[in-house]
């Protein structure tokens, strides 16, 4: 009729909602799903295998094939792709220092946080400069990662094993991690150039 907007094709729904998804190794959120309006689609995709529950408010496409990244991922697709892996955890996937988190920790702007005994979740903002893509999800530079750490309060020792890390497998330049050092208050400045010094 004249004058009355077309109802959205569910398909096209499903179609944005698996792109959101592919964006993430999988995974996409139920507000995801009211956005698209394709409840029946997931409804129908639950009962048949080919979507699965990751978690409160998480699910995952069913055919998606598991990795060791998950639950990097998974967080991602929780805050839409506005969070990045930063700290402990970024510090892991960059190979700097063994500090073997025991939880996953994320860098979030904005968005409500989850409740889990896994996760450590910092509000704040981010420099574009600051994060690097790493397929299906953000995680801080190798420099950012040294600054947080170093500002983080970790130990001497852990903060020298970081820094002698990431120059000796050229993650980042001495020159590089003394220049961005200059933002830190003094303190932490002063054990990030002692840091340096030993590496």
């Amino acid at each position: 009729m004249e004058g009355m907007a077309a109802e959205p094709d569910p398909a096209d729904g499903w179609l944005a909602l698996q792109d959101m998804a592919a964006r993430h190794a999988g995974y996409f959120t139920t507000r995801q799903v009211l956005r698209t309006g394709c409840e029946t689609w997931i409804r129908d995709g639950l009962r048949d295998g080919t979507v699965v529950r990751a978690g409160v408010g998480l699910l995952r496409l069913g055919e998606w094939p598991d990795g060791p990244l998950d639950e990097y991922a998974m967080w991602s697709a929780w805050f839409d792709g506005a969070a990045a892996v930063s700290h402990h955890s970024a510090a892991e996937l960059h190979g700097l220092g063994r500090l073997r988190p025991r939880f996953v920790h994320l860098s979030a702007r904005v968005g409500r946080f989850p409740l889990s005994p896994r996760l450590v979740v910092l509000r704040r903002a981010f420099a574009r400069k600051d994060v690097e893509s790493a397929g299906a999800f953000l995680v801080t530079t190798p420099v950012r990662t040294v600054l947080d750490l170093a500002d983080a309060g970790i130990g001497q020792a852990a903060l020298d094993e970081v820094v002698a890390d990431a120059v000796a497998i050229h993650r980042c330049a001495r020159a590089e991690i003394r220049a961005a050092g200059a933002e830190l208050p003094p303190s932490t400045a002063a054990r990030l150039h002692r840091a340096l010094m030993r590496s």
